[in-house]
């Protein structure tokens, strides 16, 4: 009953719902990345090499095997390099999509965080508060 009562506290932890929440967005994300990758940049580049599709650049090691009546018995044994060409290809590309992402965010987060960002106004109240603060200290100076 214990195990039961820490994994509760566990599982409803801010810090447990944060990451199950990173892990969704992050997923989401990645997909959009793929997408973005293997049907908007990727096709373009294939046309201006011609058309070319690496995932079908491959190494015959054996061939494959056919009985008397022409029907495959075995397939052929390949090195598919060119896949595996067509995946780095894609993490580079996913990798500089999330290094821009990432390095917008932090440049938001900056300029939300800067004080000397004027470009979202005081609150009055807040303004008051810091004209009396303002006046105190220069009465204290005074006296």
């Amino acid at each position: 009953m214990k195990i039961i009562k820490e994994f509760k506290e566990f599982a409803v932890k801010g810090n447990m719902m944060d990451m199950a929440i990173g892990i969704i967005v992050g997923t989401a994300f990645g997909r959009i990345i793929t997408s973005l990758v293997e049907d908007v940049i990727m096709p373009p580049f294939g046309y201006l090499l011609g058309r070319f599709n690496f995932a079908t650049l491959k190494v015959i090691l054996k061939e494959a095997e056919y009985n008397d009546a022409g029907i495959k018995v075995r397939d052929s044994i390949n090195l598919n390099y060119g896949n595996f060409i067509q995946v780095f290809l894609n993490f580079i590309i996913i990798a500089v999509a999330i290094f821009f992402f990432i390095k917008l965010i932090n440049m938001v987060r900056r300029k939300a965080n800067d004080p000397e960002n004027t470009s979202i106004p005081t609150p009055k109240d807040i303004e008051l508060l810091s004209e009396i603060r303002d006046l105190l200290k220069e009465q204290n100076k005074n006296k």
